[in-house]
């Protein structure tokens, strides 16, 4: 099947080493219009200090090829990095977009950390995408899929002939994403991923992270739904919604809890934003003890 050129995006992924994870920038060729998704705030654990080399590489390249920058785009309240979305927000003026159900994230780990600026209503967004909300990027077209499972406000974007699928499926031979954080259920991952292999085979699916299995030796983050259909390695070649769930969950128990966890919940219900300052004009990130 010939796939038309309109609908067809650039698409260019930066790798943070540090995180595994894949920043995608999207683009129109025939107008020029952008959008960032899943940006990373660069933050060392042991200074408590962020910085922004990650958000400078995609700005520049952005700069670069002379594109729009439209949207940011987040998959899911990252639990693994933090988000460079305010930041990129504040910078360019591009509004910040998400799937409507993150207000029950921001319920979950507002009441864990205490973080009583943070209210469960998604305000900090610019856009909280339900399923099935279209728009278009330049004269792409954009579905939202909603796609819990990994966590409850999961969504994929299907951006042309392309699907962005954040941390629902990484590549053939690692897998899928972990189920067990709070709102997380194998179950529902299942039939999330089946509505992605549902689109036509041909479909360039873009996953967030890449953790380079046994065996490979070099960082991917492309595969197409064919692909994905026939040799995932967890839930390829037909596997039952049963086998993957009993998968799922013995794998998920084998699991330590992500480095990055309490940091970057704290900043992701924010959009990325860091907690208010204090009377010193400090601002500080809370370690909550025995309680995940």
């Amino acid at each position: 099947m010939t796939v038309a050129p309109a609908t067809v995006p650039a698409v260019e992924g930066f790798f943070d080493a540090a995180t595994h994870t894949v920043t995608y920038l999207v683009a129109d060729p025939a107008t020029g219009a952008a959008a960032i998704i899943d940006p990373v705030l660069d933050f060392d654990p042991a200074s408590g200090r962020t910085s922004t080399a990650s958000l400078e590489r995609v700005l520049a390249r952005i700069a670069e090829r002379g594109l729009t920058l439209e949207r940011v785009l987040e998959t899911h309240a990252h639990a693994d990095h933090l988000t460079g979305a305010d930041e990129i927000r504040a910078r360019t003026g591009a509004p910040i977009g998400i799937g409507a159900r993150i207000t029950e994230v921001q319920k979950v780990f507002g009441v864990l950390f205490e973080a009583h600026d943070v209210t469960a209503d998604g305000v900090v967004f610019d856009s909280l995408y339900a399923d099935g909300a279209r728009f278009t990027l330049g004269a792409l077209p954009v579905e939202v899929m909603h796609t819990p499972g990994h966590t409850p406000a999961c969504v994929s974007y299907h951006i042309g002939d392309a699907v962005f699928t954040g941390d629902t499926l990484f590549m053939p031979d690692y897998g899928t994403a972990r189920c067990d954080f709070p709102g997380g259920d194998a179950r529902t991952l299942y039939r999330s991923i089946q509505r992605i292999l549902a689109l036509p085979p041909g479909t360039r699916v873009f996953v967030g992270h890449d953790y380079l299995p046994e065996g490979r030796s070099g960082f991917r983050w492309e595969t197409t739904v064919a692909a994905q259909a026939s040799d995932n390695v967890h839930i390829g070649g037909g596997r039952t919604e049963d086998a993957f769930v009993a998968l799922r969950e013995a794998r998920d128990g084998t699991l330590t809890v992500p480095s990055l966890i309490l940091p970057s919940l704290q900043i992701n219900i924010r959009a990325g934003a860091l907690p208010p300052a204090e009377a010193s004009g400090k601002r500080f990130l809370k370690l909550p003890l025995n309680a995940i």
